[in-house]
């Protein structure tokens, strides 16, 4: 059976790609996560792991590299998708050691281990748009090809990711592929983003766990929003249709405001819009903002056939849905 390999699979988007492929294949999914890794994600998918039913956990964390050549030697993939990362830009800053052996030298572990033990596997290696980092309204939409400029420890760690990627296709002949995903949110989406703590904190407010003061970073950032579940399709389809060694894409939505705009259409969904006070934190704030996100797809489209299909709408209501639902069985951590 076609097996494919699913790194970070706890996470927002490895939950989120684990459903879609369950749904749409008929592929053994194997999910790379680390021993103490929260399982909510898959919660509704824990049933089939008990019963190995096309489902498998493995346990291994991309800072050891031992444990990263015995799951690819033991699963032996055909579809990977590298997933697993230290994902947090602000918390890069305070911990930039730990995110550059999590995310580059993590990805060369595993394309290591690939090259030896599963050389002909089709891999997706997932990079940032936080490549570019700071970028001039003159260069917007961004494509492919414009320079990088990482703003972050996070964002220079995943340049390194990003070229590793490249790296391999040509210098071993494997079929490797690089995306630079623009923002993308939905249910499962962790609190230290801004859309989702906004959204966490409104649900907070509204069941009374909050005062009615919601705490926001900056509000300026220009972002182009795209749904998780939109997401996943494309990566999909980045192995599957027209794969080509060594091809690198930036993949996004097609719904692009300010922060602050996105701000006030989800406290226009909540019933306690007027009461809510907004303040900026000052610990919300990065020290360097990648304020300018706003992606050129084309390539990617033109490869794939790929196109967004959930609305920006849709996609701020479920968020803010999955909060209420967490909120009600105080499933949260306070940040």
């Amino acid at each position: 059976m076609t097996k494919a390999l699913i790194t970070g699979v706890t996470g927002m988007v490895g939950s989120h790609l684990a459903d879609y492929l369950l749904e749409n294949t008929d592929w053994e999914i194997h999910g790379q996560c680390r021993w103490r890794s929260p399982l909510d994600n898959l919660e509704h998918l824990l049933p089939k792991v008990d019963a190995k039913d096309r489902m498998f956990l493995h346990y291994a964390d991309f800072r050891d590299t031992i444990g990263i050549f015995n799951l690819i030697e033991d699963v032996k993939p055909d579809y990977v998708f590298h997933l697993a990362a230290q994902s947090y830009p602000k918390t890069s800053f305070s911990n930039p050691l730990d995110t550059f052996d999590t995310n580059i030298q993590g990805t060369a572990r595993i394309l290591e281990a690939l090259y030896r033990h599963a050389k002909d596997a089709k891999i997706h290696i997932c990079a940032s748009s936080e490549v570019f980092g700071r970028v001039s309204k003159d260069k917007l939409p961004i494509d492919e090809e414009c320079t990088f400029h990482p703003a972050s420890p996070y964002a220079i760690s995943k340049v390194g990711t990003d070229l590793i990627g490249r790296y391999y296709a040509e210098a071993n002949n494997m079929t490797v592929m690089t995306t630079r995903m623009f923002t993308h949110t939905g249910p499962r989406r962790g609190d230290v983003f801004a859309e989702s703590t906004f959204a966490k904190q409104i649900a907070m407010i509204e069941a009374g766990q909050q005062e009615p003061i919601l705490k926001t970073g900056n509000l300026d950032s220009l972002r182009t929003f795209a749904d998780v579940r939109d997401a996943v399709r494309a990566y999909h389809m980045l192995l599957t249709v027209n794969p080509t060694p060594g091809a690198y894409y930036n993949i996004g939505g097609s719904y692009t405001c300010s922060i602050k705009d996105m701000l006030q259409h989800l406290l226009s969904l909540s019933p306690m819009e007027k009461d809510i006070k907004v303040e900026t934190e000052q610990a919300r704030l990065r020290p360097i903002d990648a304020d300018l996100q706003v992606p050129d797809c084309t390539k990617f489209k033109e490869a794939t056939g790929w196109e967004p299909e959930i609305s920006f709408e849709q996609t701020m209501q479920d968020l803010l849905d999955y909060w209420r639902t967490q909120v009600k069985k105080r499933r949260y951590m306070n940040r």
